[in-house]
C-alpha cells in the first residue's frame, strides 16, 4: 500500500504542475511491473484518468517477462484496465536466451505470447538479432516463427555492445563475436522486407506494427511530446510555463520511497532544457521515425543547430531527404543513424 500511495502522490503532484491535459497513454515499464499487484495497477490507472482527461482510445501498456508468475497475472491485469501488453522475449531458442542472460526458456516464451494474444487485443514482443554465430537463414526462420503468433506489434533490435552492459567485457576479451557488418546489414534489410510483406512495416528503426497498432506511448517520445516519469529511475519531459524540463526520479526504490516521505517528492533532478538541447533531442528522436522530424518545430535557426553543409551532403548521398518541412532519414540513413547524427551535429 505504501508503494501505491507514493505513486499516486507523485501523479497528484505532477497534476498540480501541469493542470488539465489530455491523457493519451500510460506505460508501466522498467524492472518487473507485471509483478505489481493488478489491483495496484488498477488504482494507479484510476488515479491518472481521474486527474487528467483520458482520450477515447487511451492506450495502457504493461511490460512483462514470460515466466509463469507474471503470465498468470495477465487476465487480472486486463480486468484492472491494462489494454496492451509488451512481452520481453529476445530469442526463440534456449542457447541464445542463455547467451543473452535471460532466465526463461523458449517454451515459456512461446506460451507467454500465446496467453497474451488470448487475453489482450494488442500484443507486442521483442527479439534481438545479429547475435553471435547467427546466420541470415537462422534469423529468417526465427522471424518467420515470430510472425505466426499474429501479434499486432514487434520490436526487432540489432544487438549492439554498450559500455556498462554485461556484454561489454566479453566483447573486449573476444569471447563475444558479433556478425560482420555486411551480414548485420543483410539482416536489417531482410527484416524490413519480411515485415513489409506481412503488413507490419517499420514506423521506427526497430519497431514494426500493423496499421493503427503503433505504440502510441513510444511515439510520444519520438515526436518529442510531453510525458511524466513517475517511480524509481523514471525520466520525463514536461513543458511548464513555456519552458521544457527534463526530470529524473531517484533510481533506488528505497531512496525514492524515503524521499517522498521526507521531502514530499521523488525527484533526483529537474533541469530546464536550453533551446539547443531541445533541438538536439528533437532531431535525435524524430529521425528514428519513418515519418521523420518536422524541422519547423526546431527553435533555433537550422544553421545554429546542425551543419547545413553536412545536411546537404547527406541528402545528396541519399541518407536523408527533405519533404516539405520534414527532414526524413531514408532506409539507408536509419540503418546508420548514429553515424548520420554525428555528421549533422555542429
Amino acid at each position: 500500500m505504501a508503494w501505491q500511495n507514493a505513486l499516486i502522490h507523485e501523479l497528484k503532484r505532477t497534476f498540480e504542475q501541469t493542470g488539465p491535459r489530455e491523457l493519451q497513454s500510460i506505460f508501466f515499464g522498467g524492472g518487473t511491473p507485471s509483478l505489481m499487484h493488478p489491483k495496484t495497477v488498477g488504482a494507479i490507472i484510476e488515479a491518472a484518468i481521474t486527474l487528467w482527461t483520458p482520450s477515447q482510445d487511451l492506450e495502457i501498456t504493461l511490460e512483462a517477462n514470460p515466466n509463469s508468475v507474471e503470465v498468470n497475472r495477465f487476465k487480472e491485469l486486463r480486468q484492472n484496465g491494462v489494454n496492451r501488453i509488451s512481452v520481453g522475449i529476445q530469442a526463440l531458442n534456449n542457447p541464445d536466451l542463455k547467451l543473452l542472460g535471460r532466465q526463461h526458456s523458449a517454451d515459456e516464451a512461446m506460451k507467454a505470447i500465446e496467453t497474451a494474444c488470448a487475453t489482450f487485443d494488442r500484443v507486442s514482443f521483442d527479439l534481438i538479432y545479429a547475435r553471435p554465430g547467427q546466420t541470415l537463414e537462422a534469423w529468417e526462420q526465427e522471424l518467420s516463427k515470430a510472425l505466426t503468433f499474429g501479434t499486432t506489434h514487434l520490436s526487432l533490435y540489432q544487438l549492439t555492445i554498450e559500455p556498462g552492459t554485461a556484454f561489454a567485457p566479453l566483447f573486449a576479451r573476444g569471447d563475444l563475436v558479433l556478425p560482420e557488418e555486411n551480414l548485420s546489414a543483410d539482416m536489417f534489410e531482410l527484416t524490413q522486407n519480411m515485415m513489409e510483406r506481412h503488413g507490419m512495416p517499420a514506423y521506427e528503426i526497430s519497431n514494426h506494427a500493423k496499421l493503427g497498432m503503433e505504440c502510441r506511448h513510444n511515439l510520444v517520445y519520438w515526436r518529442y511530446q510531453d510525458y511524466t516519469g513517475v517511480g524509481p529511475g523514471a525520466h520525463g519531459r514536461l513543458t511548464l510555463g513555456g519552458k521544457k524540463y527534463a526530470t529524473r526520479q531517484k533510481k533506488s526504490p528505497e531512496a525514492w520511497l524515503k524521499a517522498i516521505t521526507e521531502q514530499g517528492h521523488g525527484d533526483e533532478e529537474v533541469l530546464e532544457l536550453t533551446a539547443a538541447e531541445q533541438d538536439h533531442e528533437r532531431l535525435m528522436m524524430g529521425l528514428r521515425l519513418l515519418e521523420g522530424v518536422d524541422a519547423s518545430l526546431i527553435k533555433l535557426p537550422l544553421d545554429q543547430t546542425i551543419s547545413v553543409k553536412a545536411l546537404d551532403s547527406l541528402v545528396a548521398e541519399k541518407y536523408l531527404r527533405k519533404e516539405n518541412s520534414y527532414l526524413i532519414a531514408t532506409a539507408a540513413g536509419r540503418q546508420r543513424l548514429n553515424a548520420v547524427l554525428e555528421h549533422l551535429w555542429k
